[in-house]
């Protein structure tokens, strides 16, 4: 599989524009769905110096991405689509926040196996309580 995997907030607390602190299980993940032979991209807001960075955590931690912001290394940013082309993307802003990492390689086995991942991931993931909103967005939630 093609899996694109969002850095802040993903493989890493969210400090952004700084490195933050490892999220639990991400690299070792990682390394596993590399291992198992799927393609990892990166794929992030951060560019220039800030994509420089998390490329070599990335890389100082055993995680080597086919490439970064794009489909294959030597693509031409300007002249791509910006949409990636991948199997599956992996980021916290997904429906239901990021799952446990754990939850993360199951669904990609169950995936490979022709199986539903998102039943997989959502009856191993508990759903967060509502939280009550306050403010002007909150009167239309």
């Amino acid at each position: 599989m093609i899996i694109a995997v969002d850095f802040d907030g993903t493989i890493v607390e969210h400090a952004y524009p700084k490195i933050g602190k490892p999220i639990p299980f991400a690299v070792e993940t990682l390394r596993m769905l590399h291992n198992d032979g799927h393609r990892l991209l990166l794929w992030t807001v951060r560019e220039g110096k800030l994509l420089e960075d998390a490329i070599d955590y990335c890389e100082q931690n055993g995680i080597y991405f086919f490439a970064a912001n794009a489909n294959f290394p030597e693509e031409n940013r300007e002249n791509s689509p910006r949409k990636l082309m991948a199997d599956l993307f992996i980021d916290d802003r997904n429906l239901g926040g990021l799952p446990d990492w754990g939850v993360i390689y199951k669904a990609v086995e169950a995936t490979v196996r022709g199986e539903n991942s998102f039943e997989t991931i959502m009856s191993n993931t508990p759903i967060p309580e509502k939280k009550e909103r306050k403010g002007f967005r909150g009167l239309f939630r």
